[in-house]
């Protein structure tokens, strides 16, 4: 099992539609091979800080998703719109 922390700071105000968009991306995380669990968390003392771990059988599995055309075009609209940084990952291990 592989556990992935994904780090994302998102503009103020744009709260909303980066939860919904998450609901978006986890619909097309339930349908990768190799996916299995993953949970939304918001930084208590920073409302605009959010954390995803997600849970995989291996690296490769999640390497796999970040890199598929389905896991592009469900967070296309983040990058301009939502996110106020390039986002960051820790694959934490197997």
């Amino acid at each position: 099992m592989t556990t992935v922390g994904m780090n994302y700071q998102v503009r103020p105000g744009k709260n909303q539609p980066f939860e919904e968009g998450f609901r978006s991306v986890l619909g097309v995380m339930k349908g990768m091979k190799g996916h299995s669990q993953s949970w939304l968390y918001k930084d208590v003392d920073d409302p605009n800080s959010y954390l995803i771990i997600s849970n995989w059988e291996s690296k490769e599995a999640f390497m796999a998703f970040i890199q598929s055309a389905e896991f592009r075009a469900a967070t296309k609209w983040g990058a301009e719109e939502i996110l106020a940084g390039r986002p960051s990952h820790k694959v934490y291990g197997e």
